[in-house]
């Protein structure tokens, strides 16, 4: 124990801490962190208030399919609740082999690897094969994973204007590095655009350039049963490494990489992500399995999923709301001012429904909204109280 009169000196760190604008402004308005107590199918409890989500990824809204949740069940039981390692040393199991086998046979690619986080999938998408060598061209608008991915890699990135490969194809003009890679997104999860792959892939073949495609927010939504944006093109063949999430329309935990075979095993021993970071838990794989099968099963979710996209897309229109032109589930509502997107979130809480803020540097300058994502599972009710609020939040600002 110090004694009294000795004093400790205070790393300087502290007042960097206690001094952030940041954390201060997000605490005052409370804006994110939100913890809920209860959640029943679209409904979500917090503080005894009912509310409707209206920003949840869980696009063909699976998280409470009764045979994800017996297979979950049945993993646990079986295999307990973690394999306590990494892939590389002991954690491998026989259900990561078959979960990878049917997402690889699902996509079209010859392998696959699992993960424990869609994060590190698509970190591990980059670092996997870039180097300090190779130059990487990057959409300006990419996820948090993806840019981690190419930071860790310490290539040389040159970023393009958002899906515009016109721009990509200028800076490749100016490139003669042997090794360049494309680093794009299916489908980008704040603006809901589907990315422009045919002209992409036209630019990957005449500059020889390796495609690396983040599809966390089309796989389960584009292409046939829900493979994702390369089959939606007919171009899974084209694009050399695809990644995704299971956090969004197989409604569970944890990601993956498929490529060819000769590709992963090059992954595995290249990829710090892959080599050191636990493997995927028995309950998230067979959740996702169970997922799988029922997503190539029963079609109604996706159906449903456009039914209602179709729906929402009609009341904002009528309200003349900016959805920066989403082709998708996941739908901005673009406000362009701060006060406005904060004004608005409020007025949509005060009425029940729940949706996520995003501002600048989140999104470009100008472009502050609110992030809003529709579901297979809301229900012509829920639909019905979403134009209610959104009428009500319009009026508000």
């Amino acid at each position: 124990m110090p004694l009294p009169f000795i004093k400790t000196k205070i790393s300087p760190l502290w007042k960097r801490i206690k001094s952030d604008d940041s954390t201060r402004l997000r605490l005052k308005y409370d804006t994110y962190y939100h913890i809920f107590e209860k959640q029943e199918g679209t409904r979500v409890f917090k503080d005894g208030k009912e509310y409707i989500m209206l920003s949840s990824n869980d696009y063909l809204g699976l998280s409470h399919h009764p045979r994800i949740k017996e297979a979950g069940i049945a993993a646990l039981n079986k295999w307990g609740s973690s394999t306590t390692g990494a892939r590389l040393a002991n954690g491998g199991r026989i259900f990561h082999e078959e979960l990878e086998e049917k997402l690889a046979n699902f996509i079209g690619k010859e392998a696959c690897h699992v993960y424990s986080a869609g994060y590190l999938a698509c970190a591990s998408a980059v670092t996997g094969f870039a180097d300090r060598k190779d130059i990487i061209l990057a959409d300006k608008n990419l996820h948090s994973s993806l840019w981690s991915g190419i930071q860790l890699s310490g290539a040389r990135c040159e970023r393009f204007a958002h899906n515009n490969p016109d721009h990509a194809a200028e800076i490749l003009e100016e490139e003669d590095k042997n090794n360049k890679i494309f680093v794009l997104e299916g489908v980008y999860s704040m603006e809901g655009h589907i990315a422009k792959l045919p002209a992409f892939v036209e630019i990957a073949k005449k500059y020889k350039v390796f495609t690396i495609l983040d599809d966390a927010h089309g796989f389960g939504v584009l292409g046939k049963d829900g493979r994702g944006t390369a089959d939606h093109f007919g171009m899974t063949d084209e694009v050399d490494v695809l990644c995704s999430s299971f956090s969004k329309s197989l409604a569970g935990a944890g990601g993956f990489v498929a490529s060819s075979k000769e590709a992963i095993d090059y992954m595995r021993s290249h990829s710090k992500q892959t080599i050191f970071s636990a493997a995927l838990s028995p309950v998230s794989c067979a959740c996702a399995q169970a997922a799988l099968d029922v997503m190539q099963d029963e079609p109604q979710h996706r159906e449903r999923l456009f039914k209602n996209l179709e729906r929402y897309r009609s009341i904002l229109d009528n309200l003349e709301l900016d959805t920066w032109e989403s082709e998708t589930p996941a739908i901005p509502i673009v406000l362009g001012e701060k006060e406005k997107v904060y004004y608005f979130w409020k007025a949509l809480l005060e009425k029940g429904i729940y949706a996520i803020i995003s501002i600048a540097p989140g999104v470009p300058p100008g472009k502050d909204l609110i992030r809003t994502a529709i579901s297979a599972s809301h229900t012509d009710e829920d639909l019905d109280r979403i134009e209610e609020a959104m009428t009500y939040a319009k009026s508000k600002i």
